[in-house]
């Protein structure tokens, strides 16, 4: 059975204005998106769900999904912040849904196969998909058995400012853990640091380290466990307006609870996207580039 791709699109960067899941930065107007499901399609993935916002579905639909009926079957789920399991309501000033989890979870009986999840803005690039594929399409994968795909640190900053990583710490090719690191950067000799946010110190990361950049393999056991840590969750933090139920505080917790384990898929694959309005126009040109080379075709897909 081929795996499916879960697309993360039901959010909106705080730090660059309007839906840039939406933007076309190819030379013929393609999102990054369009890229990830070309690579995707390329990769043997066999299906794509979307989860989305109910105010832009006919944008999106317009936009995004005509260009891929003739290629692959795609599926629309959507994220709410009143998807809320029984007995839970939504608090008074709770205005965003809950988080990458939360989105994971309204998929939770369309998607029955093993399956990799993605940001919807982020290009990962075509390696990237072929290592994750390959192991999602292992005939003797078991439940519980997930993988992430580890980018080399040094192939994830951008030169417009400070990024959030999530740093991996592995053992035998396993995840041990995930640090999610805010302010990294290049200093002023080029070379990577991060503040360590609980005393202000700053520690230097060798451009091969290991971090997340939220591409997860997983197998649909993942759901229940899901199902079940959103509830505790809810239970703790369900007045705090801005909390998050994010992945890797779930995996983190299965991880340690024995439940499951992630090996970590190693890739030389450049991550780029628009974290920053400047980061723009190199991802404009690094695609048209890669056009150039012939690594994508002229059109990447034959619809609309």
């Amino acid at each position: 059975m081929k795996p499916t791709l879960l697309v993360l699109a039901a959010g909106m960067g705080s730090r660059y204005g309007g839906l840039k899941q939406l933007d076309g930065v190819g030379p013929s107007g393609e999102t990054i998106m369009d890229y990830s499901v070309y690579d995707a399609l390329q990769a043997g993935f066999g299906r794509v769900v979307f989860v989305i916002r109910h105010d832009f579905e006919e944008e999106f639909r317009k936009v995004v999904l005509s260009k891929y009926e003739n290629s692959i079957q795609v599926d629309v789920v959507f994220q709410s912040v009143d998807a809320l399991p029984e007995g839970y309501t939504v608090p008074e000033g709770r205005e965003k849904p809950w988080g990458t989890n939360h989105a994971i979870l309204m998929s939770a009986g369309v998607i029955n196969e093993p399956f990799a999840v993605i940001n919807a803005d982020d290009f990962y690039s075509r390696d990237a998909f072929k290592v994750i594929a390959r192991e999602l399409s292992r005939e003797d994968l078991k439940p519980g058995e997930y993988c992430m795909v580890g980018f080399r640190v040094g192939n994830t900053v951008t030169e417009n400012g400070s990024v959030s990583r999530g740093v991996c710490s592995t053992e035998d090719g396993k995840l041990t853990k995930v640090v999610e690191r805010r302010a990294i950067s290049y200093d002023e000799n080029h070379d990577i640091v991060f503040v360590d946010e609980s005393d202000n110190s700053v520690h230097k990361l060798a451009p091969q380290t290991p971090v997340s950049m939220n591409f997860w393999g997983l197998t649909p056991d993942y759901f229940d466990y899901s199902a079940r840590e959103f509830r505790r969750f809810l239970d703790k933090y369900i007045d705090t307006p801005k909390s998050e139920f994010f992945i890797p505080s779930v995996v983190d917790k299965l991880i340690r609870n024995g439940e499951a384990t992630v090996k970590v898929l190693d890739t030389d694959a450049r991550w780029f996207g628009v974290t920053y309005p400047q980061d723009r126009q190199m991802v404009v040109d690094k695609l048209a580039s890669l056009h150039a080379d012939g690594t994508y075709p002229e059109r990447l897909f034959t619809g609309k």
